[in-house]
């Protein structure tokens, strides 16, 4: 498997030319890789044992948080349940979702449910919710980065991300066994959201498909995020951020016999952002492929039918 040649960035020490360098990064692959992120490595030491110990408990006892009426938007999702577009296996697979906690009254209630927090894993609520903020700062300040590249205020996604329904995911994949069939740890796949910045990474397994053809591996170096274009940017930007397709392929050998754990957190725009083209992006050779609006969170509801989450 060949390894795919995406840079390592700072948000510190490349500062000054990172608009330029991560836009070339997400213009050729879709991916980027981040250090000198900010999200406190104490913090994530004490996320992943959190979310062993959570995993880890009874199938009974973690179906007590799975909700159905809500599609498992917050809270517990068993086990293959959420499957790629297009695909006919269900992904080998379980996860538990953060979302934002909203001010009282808000009108964007309707569309985020508040979390649920599991009594049995001691710190739990604490821990994810700093998580969850610390993601949110460091993807802001991602955006910051794009949006100059684009040509764009540096501020421009601000009231756009603004309470917005970015969701924290943390999946277990457990080992796998002889059943496993023609599934696989994630199966082919694009992101609907804005961007997604994945903590986990270093676990072999993440793979991205190159635009000829090829599976690349991605594998950042400790430390480092791994950060990828989603759909929605992919449609505001008129294809030119792509929202490249990636998998999680299946262990051989030992590993096979090993759990792997990884946290996405999907960054979204707030669900009553209505999508129009940047007109930045659009050129007589690009023209604007989506003439017609849509709010973000129709957009959103749309696809999660797609992968199993809403019937």
């Amino acid at each position: 498997m060949d390894l795919a040649e995406i840079p390592v960035l700072s948000l510190v020490a490349d500062r000054a030319d990172l608009p330029e360098r991560v836009g070339q990064s997400f213009r050729t692959f879709g991916f980027a890789m981040i250090r000198d992120h900010g999200i406190d490595q104490a913090l994530i030491d004490q996320a992943w044992a959190k979310t062993e110990e959570f995993f880890a408990l009874p199938v009974e006892a973690k179906l007590k948080y799975f909700d159905r009426e809500i599609h498992g938007a917050r809270g517990y999702t068993p086990f293959r349940t959420e499957v790629a577009k297009g695909a006919t296996e269900k992904d080998l697979k379980e996860f538990w979702h953060v979302g934002r906690d909203l001010p009282e009254g808000s009108p964007l209630a309707s569309s985020m449910p508040p979390n649920v927090w599991p009594d049995e894993v001691e710190g739990f609520r604490d821990t994810f919710t700093e998580l969850y903020a610390q993601f949110d700062e460091a993807g802001a300040k991602i955006l910051s980065a794009i949006a100059v590249h684009l040509g764009l205020d540096a501020n421009w996604f601000d009231p756009a991300i603004e309470d917005g329904n970015s969701v924290m995911r943390l999946l277990h994949y457990p080992p796998v066994g002889d059943g496993a069939g023609g599934a696989i740890r994630a199966g082919a796949h694009e992101d609907i959201n804005l961007i997604t910045l994945l903590l986990g990474a270093q676990e072999a397994g993440l793979e991205l498909l190159a635009k000829d053809g090829r599976w690349l591996s991605v594998a950042p170096p400790e430390g480092a995020i791994v950060v990828n274009i989603g759909d929605m940017l992919q449609r505001l930007t008129n294809h030119v951020l792509p929202s490249t397709t990636h998998r999680v392929r299946n262990p051989s050998g030992e590993r096979a016999s090993h759990s792997r754990y990884s946290m996405p957190f999907f960054l979204h725009l707030r669900s009553d952002f209505d999508f129009v083209t940047l007109p930045e992006c659009i050129s007589d050779e690009n023209p604007d492929r989506y003439p017609v609006s849509i709010t973000a969170d129709d957009y959103l509801q749309e696809r999660l039918r797609e992968i199993g989450l809403k019937g």
